[in-house]
């Protein structure tokens, strides 16, 4: 009989309870503002930001609506001007080059490789065209970080990482986001803390963090944050640095703030999910497993193939067959944006000039969540099925 699987890619787990029962509590005394704080309050949204600046190493964090304003208020608080050019992958979500965009600045994008990660060869020849790159961790994949840093430092280039992928994640023991002159970080549903919308920024810079927090909408209330410089770093700022509003509120905060201490035990049981999928796909002919480096500690919360050369076609009847037997699979491939699986030559709003050997990655590339919701035996089925499928409809050689 043939087997189908019958789970939902899209159901997360559950809030944990202590992050439930901190919600109420706000809810209860209805201060959800982060600045309507009681007397000697610090409130959930300044814990927050004092707990991410802990667990991450950086000197300063803020909390803010989302990911995407995350990315935006980074560039803004580093100089970025309309009519700047930026640097970023070609392989990354529409936030990214709409970060860029809504500042009227002018995506860069750079190719990708076979490890979907940014292609270190493209950045070095394009470096001189920017003086910001906003590297993304697409999906999880971090590049050779070292090598990406010694790029950018000879050209003059600031580092702003996307780590809306990579919370928890370590490249030579150094948390994602720690590289650059700031990291970025999502709290969406499907990110690795879930408050279904929201970011947080972190750096280790005065100056840029006192700007984001004057972006974000402080009111000149930055007093109230606990992750945060000294007061003196917002006096020159606080009068030419525009509110361009996009703070968190202490219910989101809340919520949040519990799911921290659980991120290594969550990405041990990503790295089980992810490893069961690897196994099970290992050796399917025709299909491309992503290599992960040694120097990479990553968290699996979604996985990756490639189907490389595959007529478009036959890429297609895969993705087809699959959902018929309930596994849902994003192909990146298409020219007409699906959901989230938009690629570079779509965002009308940002010029590129094709890049065959990214096209050729793109056009065979395969994408699944893995929510925790998932056991190691859904992922072995998972694996069957694919495997099953890309065998059955495999092209000629």
């Amino acid at each position: 009989m043939t087997e189908r699987f019958e789970g939902s890619f899209t159901q997360q787990e559950p809030i944990p309870e202590d992050g439930i029962e901190a919600a109420v509590a706000v809810m209860r005394h209805g201060r959800l503002h982060r600045y309507n704080l009681s007397e000697g309050e610090l409130g959930e949204t300044a814990l927050l930001e004092q707990d991410f600046a802990a667990m991450t190493g950086a000197r300063y964090c803020l909390a803010v609506a989302s990911g995407g304003y995350a990315l935006a208020c980074a560039l803004r608080a580093v100089g970025v001007a309309p009519d700047d050019r930026v640097l970023t992958n070609a392989f990354t979500l529409a936030p990214v080059p709409g970060a860029i965009a809504s500042l009227g600045a002018e995506p860069v994008f750079v190719g990708v490789t076979e490890d979907l990660v940014i292609d270190l060869d493209d950045l070095a020849e394009k470096a001189a065209a920017a003086d910001v790159l906003m590297l993304s961790h697409m999906r999880g994949h971090i590049c050779d970080m070292d090598r990406l840093m010694a790029i950018c430092r000879e050209a003059g280039v600031t580092v702003i990482e996307d780590c809306a992928h990579t919370m928890g994640a370590r490249w030579r023991g150094v948390p994602s986001g720690r590289h650059g002159l700031v990291g970025c970080y999502s709290t969406q549903t499907y990110k690795h803390a879930n408050s279904g919308e929201g970011g947080l920024l972190v750096t280790d810079d005065e100056e840029i963090a006192a700007r984001s927090i004057l972006l974000s909408g402080s009111y000149m209330l930055y007093e109230r944050h606990a992750a945060a410089p000294p007061a003196a770093a917002f006096d020159r700022l606080r009068w030419h640095v525009p509110n361009v509003s996009g703070r968190m509120d202490n219910l989101r905060a809340a919520i949040l703030r519990p799911q921290l201490s659980r991120l290594s035990d969550r990405s041990e049981r990503w790295a089980e999910l992810y490893r069961a999928m690897e196994a099970g796909l290992w050796g399917v002919p025709g299909l491309t497993l992503v290599q992960r480096p040694e120097a990479e500690d990553f968290v699996g919360s979604s996985f990756q193939f490639l189907l490389l050369d595959w007529p478009e076609p036959t890429v297609a009847e895969v993705v087809a067959r699959c959902a018929a037997r309930g596994v849902e699979l994003k192909w990146f491939g298409p020219e007409e944006p699906a959901g989230f699986t938009s690629r570079y030559g779509a965002w009308r709003y940002a010029p590129s000039v094709p890049m065959p050997r990214t096209d050729r990655v793109l056009a065979g590339l395969l994408d699944m969540r893995l929510p925790l919701t998932f056991d190691v035996e859904d992922c072995r089925l998972i694996s069957r099925i694919i495997a099953e499928e890309v065998r059955g409809v495999r092209p000629a050689v």
